[in-house]
């Protein structure tokens, strides 16, 4: 039958609620397993490095197939493609709870990873097509907050469920929730047409070699001291190899992995650009608040993530109202408006924070931080999409999440690698000015440079102190970031959404 898509579809809330559960699930096993690893690795006798490619697995493998999934989508057909992900993500998760050894997590995290490639770009991908396009600021809200949602409850959750019960059940909680999206999609969603097409094995052998060779990189590279390993330099060189490959055979080949199309929108591609940074602030800024709250000024693990919880507050409302002021506002001012509050929260953040800040101060400064990021998150991911071809959407969306973990992946790994040096730098420049007597600094206990006490407490107090500076400039290099992309924002095209342009053929 012919549907358009400013026609209510018949079961829209069944279906966003099976492709919400579906993102949800995701974006919350990309991060949940880091707080059971210490468990995982003592009741498995795991060294350090099998313990990291648990991660490693899920992010390398969640990497190389999620621009397959629009291809899959496209030849197979989407509601085959999004169940099957479903269901083998929910079994690969009983699998890994079930593990008894830890080769055994590291593959089924490997299988899992592959699996849950798909669920979010596809579960986009529908959101959009169920949805009119006047509605699709308040569905991309809804998504976005799916996104969002999973790296805050994650922390929290994994610790809950490791202390009170085991570490397995980090892994079992998906099964249910899976189970019941997998339901949901087999009755209510509807298959998309399908088109044949052949598939560039060589388009995709080079992304899939630069984008795994990538992640790995971001992801071993702390362990390995970057670029003074061996490893680190070839995993580089593969990386650049690959995507030097994947240009040069896109740009020649007839029918490539990743059609050239897509980005002719320029919607599309500025959207993409604007989400590859601010995924780098979001995610960056995510994975440096707990810590700094619980090794720095010491919280305990409760409380920090209390303390997370007015950011995610202030994102969920921002999207809220974004989603419903979108086409009645330019979406560029919006886009703007939302990167200068971010931009704005970031510096208050890397002049405030100290070692003796209030609780409120924190609550206040990251829920502003929340509302830029909210605004312009869903902005962006709306507008990216509101002139692109119906029939492109899930190769675009493939594309568009794709750079938006890569996005993550190097804002986590960049801000963190340059905290670890800012600290070394900052600790030697404070050191420099500490002297036992007749300086600058009289010293007395328990700084006291008689005794091992009094050096490893003065040592401590010093490295705190610079920690907490370095975690400032972190700061402040992510506030810059968000106001040199703003002038990007005039690229866009202002939004039009015409219905005679949106049909498509439902089978």
């Amino acid at each position: 039958m012919e549907h358009t898509a400013d026609s209510a579809h018949p079961h829209r809330i069944p279906i966003t609620i099976a492709v919400t559960l579906a993102t949800v699930l995701q974006s919350i096993d990309i991060t949940i397993a880091n707080v059971a690893l210490p468990h995982i690795g003592g009741s498995m006798g795991a060294t350090l490095v099998q313990m990291d490619w648990v991660l490693t697995s899920y992010i390398v493998a969640a990497a190389i197939v999620t621009p397959l999934s629009g291809w899959l989508a496209v030849r197979f057909g989407r509601k085959k493609v999004l169940l099957v992900s479903v269901i083998g993500f929910t079994i690969c998760s009983a699998l890994c709870g079930l593990a008894r050894s830890i080769d055994q997590i590291v593959l089924f995290r490997l299988l899992q990873g592959g699996f849950s490639a798909g669920l979010v770009p596809l579960s986009q991908a529908v959101l959009l097509d169920i949805n009119p396009p006047e509605r699709h600021g308040r569905a991309m809200a809804l998504w976005g907050q799916g996104v969002v949602l999973g790296p805050m409850l994650a922390p929290v959750l994994g610790g809950w469920l490791t202390d009170n019960y085991s570490w397995r059940w980090v892994f079992y909680i998906n099964v249910p929730f899976g189970i019941l999206a997998a339901l949901l999609i087999v009755a209510y969603l509807r298959e998309t047409s399908r088109r044949r097409s052949s598939f560039d094995f060589f388009g995709f052998a080079a992304l899939s070699l630069a984008v795994g060779a990538l992640q790995i990189v971001l992801d071993r590279g702390s362990l390995k001291d970057w670029f003074g390993s061996t490893e680190i330099w070839i995993e580089t060189a593969v990386a650049l190899l690959g995507l030097y490959w994947f240009l040069v055979h896109t740009w020649t080949t007839r029918e490539p992995f990743v059609s050239p199309k897509l980005f002719r929108d320029r919607n599309f591609t500025v959207g993409n650009i604007l989400m590859l940074v601010i995924s780098m602030v979001l995610f960056a800024t995510l994975a440096l608040l707990p810590p700094l709250m619980e090794n720095v000024l010491g919280y305990p693990v409760l409380t920090a993530g209390i303390a997370m919880a007015p950011r995610g507050a202030g994102s969920f409302l921002a999207m809220f109202l974004g989603g419903r002021l979108i086409g009645r506002v330019d979406s560029r001012v919006l886009i703007a408006v939302g990167l200068a509050i971010a931009a704005g929260s970031l510096w208050s953040m890397a002049n405030d924070f100290s070692l003796q800040i209030p609780q409120m101060l924190i609550w206040g400064e990251t829920f502003v931080q929340g509302l830029g990021i909210g605004l312009t998150y869903v902005t962006i991911t709306t507008v990216a999409f509101g002139t692109l071809a119906r029939h492109q959407r899930s190769e675009g969306t493939s594309i568009f999440n794709l750079l938006r973990n890569v996005g993550s992946s190097i804002g986590i790994a960049g801000t963190s690698a340059l905290l670890t040096y800012n600290t070394q730098v900052v600790h030697e420049s404070l050191v420099s000015h500490i002297v036992p007597y007749g300086g600058q600094l009289q010293l007395h206990a328990p700084f006291s440079f008689t005794s091992v006490f009094g050096l490893s407490a003065l040592n401590a107090a010093v490295t705190q102190q610079a920690t907490m500076i370095a975690y400032n400039d972190d700061f402040k290099l992510m506030s810059l970031m968000t106001l040199a992309i703003i002038p990007l924002v005039l690229l866009l095209r202002p939004r039009r959404t015409r219905a005679s342009e949106e049909t498509v053929v439902m089978e």
